[in-house]
């Protein structure tokens, strides 16, 4: 449980990250994933998982940062 009454979810499943990631979308509020921030490039660089997912989720995506 989170602040405010929030629940986090998570699950296991096996397949392609994206596909499994948009069909679970359909049913969630909101959709938390990672983006890597490689040294010396402005801005953020998505990746073959959370591009799709920002363009094509049925709910909101958050992109969170993240260095390598």
């Amino acid at each position: 449980m989170l602040g405010g009454g929030q629940r986090a979810a998570d699950r296991t499943a096996e397949g392609p990250a994206r596909k499994i990631l948009l069909d679970a979308s359909a049913t969630a509020d909101l959709m938390v994933v990672g983006a890597r921030r490689h040294k010396g490039a402005f801005g953020l660089r998505l990746g073959r998982v959370a591009h799709p997912l920002l363009h094509h989720s049925a709910c909101p995506v958050a992109v969170v940062p993240g260095t390598v």
